[in-house]
């Protein structure tokens, strides 16, 4: 097979190649890029394999005027910057020792052995400079097939990398064909090593779970990971019951995949320190939270929190309810969002001030929000 894409014949990217090249090194793309080329999906990273060592590397790229970071010099990666794009350059190497979290390398010059450390089969696939496709570990019918298979033993694997338990479940979401069910070896060794994720920092694990949720339907890889045990080991206490009803609703609603929500529907509204989110993810999490047993109705909501949390609110109601969403919900969503209060704490004084104030307030906002966002200035000011 040979692959033909825009990014493949890219000249700054070709120009790392030949900078490798000219070193008398040998250059291969491998990952991502190639799996996702050969199934049609996007391509955003560029990682190149070579048998050149990471300090050659430098010297080639140097030689070549283009800029080498020592990203991750230790395990062979330097980040060569072409035409303002970096590429990830990694040494071929195999594993020496690992921990479950960490591996001690050693530096190789065979593809095999580059391939034989890697987590699946469709991960395992490399391509020339020219876009020839060079397959070590069979990896292509599994990519075609959309079936996720761990290279060689699946425990052997799981135990170099815990987290690679979790990693299987993204790739099924977001590569896997769920008619076709999961790989059972790998579902057997997950449950087996399941305990090993708790060696992985929680960074990781939150990083992989949003990566996870925000594939199209991660419905079937979640209830995997309930089934293996994963999923109570990631986020104790959570529940899967709303996710699919959610997707569902998501659809109806022509609004696409967020992770957040759907960890909201997942019930992990306070998991903001167990998988390390950002403050602006554990705030997002807690007013979801809050507001989708309040009593609050579309348009008020809208009003209260802005479009776009509101519609979450909205989406996670109608799936934690089991009720199809409703496109009447949407247009008082945008009616509350767009609404203004016309009272100003200025019209209430000096007749109000204090704890007074706040209070008439309050009730004015309440009675123009009851009437439908319709009540004017002097309505309400009047009564």
């Amino acid at each position: 097979m040979r692959l033909t894409a825009g990014w493949l014949t890219r000249p700054a990217t070709q120009a790392v190649c030949t900078a490798l090249s000219a070193g008398g090194s040998k250059a291969y793309f491998v990952g991502g890029c190639v799996r996702n080329t050969i199934i049609n999906a996007g391509v955003s990273d560029i990682d190149i394999a070579t048998d050149a060592r990471p300090e050659q590397v430098i010297e080639f790229a140097q030689s070549a005027g283009l800029k080498a970071i020592p990203t991750g010099i230790d395990h062979g990666t330097v980040t060569l910057v072409s035409g303002g794009i970096p590429h990830e350059v990694t040494t071929f190497r195999r594993d020496v020792k690992t921990d479950g979290r960490h591996a001690v390398v050693s530096f190789s010059t065979d593809i095999a052995e580059d391939a034989a450390r890697r987590d699946f089969t469709m991960n395992a696939l490399y391509a020339t400079p020219e876009g020839t496709l060079i397959d070590p570990m069979n990896g292509l019918p599994d990519l075609q097939d959309r079936r996720v298979r761990f290279i060689g033993d699946a425990i052997s694997r799981i135990r170099e990398d815990y987290l690679r338990s979790l990693r299987y479940f993204r790739f099924h979401a977001w590569y896997g064909d769920p008619g076709n069910g999961m790989d059972s070896d790998a579902l057997a060794a997950i449950a087996q090593e399941v305990d090993g994720l708790g060696r992985i920092s929680r960074e990781r694990i939150g990083a992989e779970l949003l990566k996870l949720l925000a594939a199209p339907d991660p419905a079937a890889s979640v209830a995997a990971m309930r089934a293996t045990g994963v999923l109570a080991q990631v986020l104790p206490g959570a529940n899967d019951t709303a996710l699919g009803p959610l997707i569902y609703c998501e659809d109806q609603a022509n609004t696409a995949p967020d992770a957040i929500r759907r960890l909201s529907a997942l019930g992990g509204n306070h998991a903001g320190d167990a998988l390390r989110l950002s403050r602006a993810q554990s705030a997002r999490l807690t007013t979801l939270a809050d507001n989708i047993g309040s009593t609050c109705d579309a348009a008020e909501l809208g009003y209260r929190l802005g479009y776009d949390l509101a519609k979450d609110v909205m989406l996670l109601r109608s799936a934690v309810m089991g009720n199809p969403w409703a496109s009447a919900t949407d247009e008082q969503l945008k009616i509350g969002s767009k609404a203004d209060f016309p009272v100003s704490a200025k019209d209430l004084m000096p007749e109000f001030s204090g704890p007074d104030l706040g209070r008439k307030l309050a009730e004015l906002e309440g009675r123009w929000i009851a009437s439908g966002f319709v009540a004017t200035r002097s309505d309400l000011l009047a009564s």
